[in-house]
C-alpha cells in the first residue's frame, strides 16, 4: 500500500505539543487592529487547543503527525 500524503497548509498552519494535542493560531489578528481592543489582541496573539470535534479531519490532513 502506498504512503499516505500529508496536506502540507494543515502541516504548516498546526503545531504538536509533546502529548500529540495540535495548537493553532487565532484569525483575525493580522490587520483593522485599531478598532480592537488590547486585550483582545493580546488573546489573539497566542495559540489555542484545537477542539476535539475538529480532531478527526485533523488527523486525516496529518496522518503522520508533525
Amino acid at each position: 500500500m502506498p504512503k499516505m500524503k500529508t496536506r502540507k497548509s494543515a502541516a504548516k498552519r498546526f503545531k504538536q505539543t509533546g502529548t500529540g494535542k495540535f495548537r493553532h493560531n487565532h484569525a483575525y489578528g493580522r490587520h483593522i487592529l485599531t478598532k480592537k481592543s488590547s486585550k483582545r489582541k493580546r488573546r489573539l496573539g497566542k495559540d489555542a487547543a484545537v477542539k476535539a470535534s475538529e480532531m478527526s479531519r485533523l488527523k486525516a490532513s496529518l496522518p503522520y503527525g508533525l
